[in-house]
């Protein structure tokens, strides 16, 4: 009895085992298992969204304004490149002949105006103070017979007024005493020129121990933008050494092709942005337009004045460089402050409840009147953060780091 007792056992744990699950068992497992990935949906929209109470929104000067179509001016966009002015390019020289002791300057060192770029032995200079030297020696043995011929003079002059020796002894004396002081005129004149040449090479004072050494400095605060120098040269006067450019102005050189010529105009404001600074244009205008057009382009350069008194432009950095047109045409838009850069890329923070910011990455397009077109990421009538987006950014990378620590 006890064996078939144990037998029934067995196939009633059996028939349990294979026994379906009911609907609502599945479900529930389903939704167990589902669980998980749903918190992490939830974890990844969390960190793409900012929470800001009404209070804090006021005190960030927070508004809002939604992405709206309207009619926007059409621009020319063309590339180019940053260049320095020619007015302000200063091709640095030596004077004379000499030999590099030193150079203390290398191409891309920003340097002030009067700054020492290098040392030359110049060897005109060395030859200046020994004829300096020399004709100095000379006329101070001028000046020592003239000394002595003027007390002649003196002696005959009173001999001759008491008779004692002819009258035209003192005559005699006294021409030789005026040629001395012609002389000493002319070799006076002699060492004054020579002192004004070792001037020019910046020796001003010349004593036994003056070197023959010459200082070669910047003409103006700027940045060196060519170097052709090194130490031990033997260099000509005239060899361009350095070349230092002011670029607190520059121009943005456009290539514009033949066709789009008549959209463009002296004196027109253009908007310039780089890489390097996305988001941040900058304003300049069009100051020439060559009169030739280059054959294998069929473009012509067009120059841009902009102002660079942050140095934030460099030489040869490519631009991209937008012409304002007269024609217009509707674009999906948003005001320019709504749009701010997180890991180098253009995004928005769309409203999504009075409190509730999400971050929307979008594709920008033209500006202008104060308002971005927006190519892609966001619909018409969609709320963003017009004012204070700057703020709001702040919060979700201060969250973002808190989180990292």
């Amino acid at each position: 009895m006890k064996r078939l007792d144990l037998i029934c056992v067995c196939c009633l744990a059996f028939l349990s085992c294979g026994k379906p699950k009911s609907a609502v068992e599945g479900a529930q497992e389903s939704q167990a298992k589902s669980a998980p990935k749903a918190s992490e949906k939830s974890e990844k929209g969390e960190s793409n969204a900012v929470e800001m109470s009404s209070e804090a929104q006021q005190r960030a000067g927070v508004a809002v304004a939604p992405a709206a179509i309207v009619p926007m001016t059409q621009y020319l966009q063309v590339t180019g490149s940053v260049q320095p002015m020619d007015s302000s390019v200063a091709h640095v020289r030596p004077l004379a002949r000499g030999r590099l002791l030193e150079i203390r300057a290398k191409a891309g060192d920003r340097v002030a105006e009067g700054q020492v770029l290098a040392q030359i032995d110049n060897i005109e200079a060395g030859e200046l103070i020994a004829q300096y030297n020399s004709a100095s020696s000379e006329l101070q043995k001028l000046r020592i017979q003239l000394a002595a011929q003027q007390r002649q003079v003196e002696r005959n002059r009173r001999l001759a007024e008491i008779g004692a020796s002819p009258k035209k002894d003192y005559e005699s004396t006294l021409a030789e005493q005026q040629g001395m002081e012609e002389g000493i005129r002319a070799q006076e004149s002699t060492v004054a020129g020579i002192n004004a040449r070792l001037h020019r090479f910046g020796i001003n004072e010349i004593d036994g121990s003056t070197s023959p050494t010459s200082a070669i400095r910047a003409p103006f605060a700027g940045v060196v933008i060519h170097m052709d120098a090194a130490p031990g040269e033997i260099v000509e006067a005239g060899a361009d050494l350095f070349t230092v450019a002011n670029l607190s102005t520059v121009y943005v050189q456009a290539q514009v092709y033949e066709k789009d010529l008549g959209q463009v105009n002296v004196g027109q404001t253009v908007f310039i942005t780089v890489d390097s600074y996305p988001g941040q244009p900058f304003t300049g205008r069009v100051v020439s337009i060559s009169q030739m057009i280059d054959p294998q382009t069929r473009t012509a350069p067009v120059r841009c004045q902009v102002d660079n008194s942050a140095a934030k432009l460099k030489l040869d950095m490519l631009a991209s460089i937008r012409f304002s047109t007269s024609t217009k045409r509707a674009a999906l838009s948003i005001p320019t402050d709504a749009l701010q850069t997180i890991d180098n890329k253009p995004v928005v923070f769309v409203q999504t409840s009075p409190t509730h910011f999400e971050v929307r990455p979008v594709e920008a397009g033209a500006m202008a009147e104060g308002r971005t077109e927006i190519v892609r990421g966001l619909k018409d009538g969609e709320v963003v953060v017009s004012r204070g987006a700057f703020a709001v950014k702040s919060v979700l990378l201060a969250k973002e780091l808190g989180e990292e620590k």
